[in-house]
């Protein structure tokens, strides 16, 4: 009885200091708010629905192209050659700005609109959005975050919008039992219902993944009530891709997450599984269980942050990407992709595909060849990798291949340091999307030197010749704002502020990452 007593009574100390702790840091947090003159998030989000609700018609003004941004989304008109996109942030190394703009690129006329309806949601990204062929067109947006200026506060929405596309109006939809408030969750629509998985929350102070798999009927406007089973499920993520199947399925593969190891360090996992969402056939409609998949073909290289998207072909399209390295024992560097890989979501097979221009040799015949696809490397088990820095640790986590034994071509680097104009360079978190057969790839994110370049150049790449990237913006590597904030955060802050907003600017840096 008396050691009964005594492990309560260390259970209770511990819950006391770990709510102390918890008071310190938001009163640290309040008085650093304080001295910077922000408002507290949620009221700066209230207003900003506020000035969304007083907006009374529809505007539609031809346009620049899109500001450079990150983390928005970018889908295709189900019944036009039309492009759209929606929200975003864009990072100067100073202050952050989120974005709730929307913009139609129509792709005859190369032309951009901006379009402002009433009522519509707020700033925001690492949301999701899908356009569904309904009432002539429909566009669903789900959740995401709005950060304050400084990146010190977030806050995570768990509203479900429909835009319809003919009447250019939002609604927001009210339905019961949705999914928690999150960002870097992915979407998807298959057989007239929404599919969302995992996300994140994090509020700078604590963090969460999530493994949740939530359903909205687009009939009945409900979120359903459904049972999903498997004797082996995902690991919690964020940052993952997910795309519908032709015969029903839903795929998940990849993502990130982060674990606590211990008292002020983390554990960044990136994941190389593949898993399904399959309908239960002995059951009702309602029922749904986990099936892992061992994708064949190519094996791609572990990363976070990579763009994908379906096409009517069956095959998904996943473009760049990041993979945390270890440069030194005091700092991690990412390593960025630009490589495009193709998933065949009926035979589950990866290729890697190479586009290559045609280039004259002297004394060699011009190469004809406009594409080659590397696949069927050889699969053998991924070991798992780990890379630390004393306090915060990358791990990627293992893998198991399907066999294939054929020899092939020696693969090459898929980060190459180079930055051609014509062609999408390294980034992560870029717009995605296939429309009549091309794909696009809009903005996105690139580091170098504790430099953040955030892209608005677009690109597009016909599907069926594959011969060579069109740029329709270049890219121009010295149009990127960039403020060194170094010095002023010394001349401002005292050493536990300081220690405070690198510690607060790594969260920021790893939510982007999954988004």
């Amino acid at each position: 009885m008396g050691k009964k007593d005594k492990n309560k009574k260390k259970g209770k100390g511990a819950e006391k200091t770990a709510m102390k702790t918890d008071k310190k840091l938001a009163a640290k947090q309040k008085r650093m708010l304080e001295k910077l003159g922000e408002a507290d998030i949620a009221e700066v989000v209230s207003n900003l629905e506020a000035e969304e609700a007083r907006r009374k018609t529809v505007t539609e003004e031809v346009c620049s192209p899109p500001a450079p941004r990150s983390n928005f989304t970018f889908v295709a008109h189900p019944e036009k050659e039309e492009l759209i996109l929606f929200g975003g942030e864009f990072y100067n190394g100073q202050r952050v700005c989120v974005y709730n703009d929307l913009f139609f690129y129509n792709i005859a006329k190369n032309e951009w609109k901006q379009v402002r309806a009433p009522s519509g949601p707020a700033p925001r990204s690492g949301h999701q959005m899908v356009a569904v062929a309904a009432d002539g067109g429909q566009l669903w947006v789900f959740g995401g975050e709005h950060a304050s200026p400084s990146q010190m506060q977030f806050y995570h929405y768990k509203d479900l919008w429909v835009m319809r596309l003919k009447s250019r109006t939002w609604e927001k939809v009210n339905a019961q039992n949705g999914p928690s408030a999150r960002s870097g969750h992915r979407m998807v629509a298959n057989k007239k219902r929404l599919f969302i998985f995992g996300g994140f929350h994090d509020n700078n102070q604590s963090y969460r993944y999530f493994n949740d798999v939530h359903i909205f009927s687009l009939e009945s406007y409900e979120w359903l009530k459904i049972e999903i089973s498997g004797a082996i499920i995902p690991a919690p993520r964020s940052g993952c891709c997910m795309a519908a199947c032709p015969d029903g399925k839903v795929l998940i593969w990849g993502g990130y997450s982060k674990a606590a190891v211990k008292k002020d360090a983390d554990r960044g996992i990136v994941h190389t599984d593949m898993f399904s969402i399959v309908p239960d056939k002995s059951c009702t409609n309602e029922k749904f269980k986990w099936v892992t998949v061992k994708a064949g073909g190519y094996r791609p290289l572990p990363r976070s942050s990579v763009s994908c998207t379906t096409a009517p072909n069956g095959k998904a399209y996943c473009f760049g990407g990041v993979m945390d390295i270890d440069e030194d024992e005091e700092d991690i560097k990412g390593q960025f992709g630009e490589d495009l890989l193709a998933l065949d979501l009926n035979a589950q097979t990866w290729r890697l595909l190479e586009i290559a221009k045609k280039e004259r040799k002297a004394g060699k015949k011009q190469d004809d060849m406009s594409l080659q696809d590397v696949e069927m490397e050889s699969s053998t088990n991924m070991p798992e990798t780990i890379s630390t820095d004393g306090v915060f640790t990358v791990t990627v986590a293992g893998r198991s291949g399907s066999s294939c034994n054929t020899s092939l071509p020696k693969v090459p680097s898929l980060f190459p340091n180079r930055r051609p104009k014509n062609l999408p360079s390294p980034r992560m978190n870029s717009g995605l999307c296939v429309c009549k057969g091309t794909l696009y790839v809009y903005g996105g994110l690139y580091e170098e030197d504790n430099k953040q370049y955030t892209f608005n150049d677009f690109y597009a790449l016909d599907l069926h010749k594959l011969d060579e990237w069109k740029a329709i913006i270049p890219n121009d590597m010295n149009a990127h704002e960039w403020v060194d904030s170094e010095s002023s955060d010394s001349e401002e802050n005292d050493d536990d502020d300081t220690e405070s907003d690198s510690e607060s600017d790594d969260d920021a840096d790893g939510g982007m990452e999954t988004d």
